[in-house]
C-alpha cells in the first residue's frame, strides 16, 4: 500500500523565510537589550512564535521580566516586522522541485497538507500562488510547538487520514522529532549531523520527486 498524503513544513522546505525570521527576531531582541546570532537562531527553527520569544528571553536572562500580555505584544511586534519583510515574496521564491512535486502529487491523487508553525503560512502560500494545491493548512494556533506532534496530527486529520498513512517533510530537528512522534514517515531536507542518520535525507528539495517519496515509503513500511 502506498502513502496517501504528504505533510509539508513551510520554512526551509517550500521556501526560505528563515532569514527574514532571523532578522526580525534579531531586531526585536536588540530592542529589549538581548543580542542573538545565527547559531542561536538555529534552535528557533520550526518553533512557534511565543516559544521562540520565550527562548530568547531565557537566553538573555529575562525570562521573568515580562507579563504574558507583554510577551504577546512583543511577539506581535516581531510579526509586524516579519510580514513587512516578506511582502515581496512570490512564485520565484518556491524552492527547486517543489512546484513539480505538488503537481505530481495532485495528479497521483495524493492529499497535500501544510504542517507549519507559521501563522503567516496561508499568506505565504497565496503569495507564491500555490495555495490551490493544499487540501489542508493546519492551524498553528491550535497546536503545541514542535517537537510536539500536534501540528502533524492536525494536518493528517485535516485530510481525514491517520499520520501513519502519511509522509512528513521537514528541515528542522524539532520538526523531524514531531513527525516521528506523530507516527508519519519522515524525510529530512538537510544534513545527517543536524537531522539524524536514521531517516531518509535529501540535500536539496530538487531531489523530492514522487518516485523518491514512493521509494522511501516502501523502504520504511517494508
Amino acid at each position: 500500500m502506498s502513502f496517501k498524503a504528504v505533510l509539508f513544513d513551510l520554512d526551509g522546505v517550500i521556501t526560505d523565510t528563515a532569514e527574514y525570521h532571523y532578522l526580525a527576531w534579531k531586531e526585536l531582541a536588540e530592542s529589549i537589550g538581548i543580542t542573538i546570532d545565527r547559531q542561536f537562531n538555529e534552535q528557533l527553527k520550526g518553533v512557534s512564535r511565543i516559544s521562540s520569544l520565550k527562548r530568547i528571553l531565557a537566553y538573555g536572562g529575562k525570562e521573568n521580566a515580562y507579563s504574558q500580555a507583554e510577551i504577546e505584544k512583543l511577539a506581535t511586534q516581531k510579526n509586524n516586522v516579519y510580514v513587512q519583510m516578506i511582502s515581496n515574496i512570490g512564485p520565484e521564491d518556491i524552492y527547486p522541485g517543489i512546484l513539480e512535486l505538488l503537481k505530481d502529487l495532485r495528479a497521483a491523487g495524493k492529499k497535500i497538507a501544510l504542517a507549519s508553525a507559521s501563522i503567516n503560512a496561508p499568506l505565504l502560500l497565496k503569495k507564491m500562488q500555490i495555495a490551490q494545491y493544499f487540501d489542508c493548512i493546519a492551524n498553528a494556533r491550535e497546536a503545541n510547538s514542535k517537537p510536539h506532534p500536534a501540528i502533524f496530527k492536525l494536518a493528517a486529520a485535516g485530510v481525514r487520514l491517520d499520520p501513519s498513512e502519511c509522509i512528513g517533510i521537514e528541515d528542522a530537528p524539532a520538526g523531524i522529532e514531531a513527525i516521528k512522534a506523530a507516527g508519519a514517515v519522515p524525510i529530512g531536507v538537510g544534513r545527517a549531523e543536524d537531522l539524524g542518520d536514521d531517516i531518509a535525507l535529501v540535500s536539496s528539495t530538487s531531489e523530492l520527486t514522487l518516485a523518491y517519496l514512493e521509494q522511501v515509503w516502501k523502504k520504511a513500511r517494508s
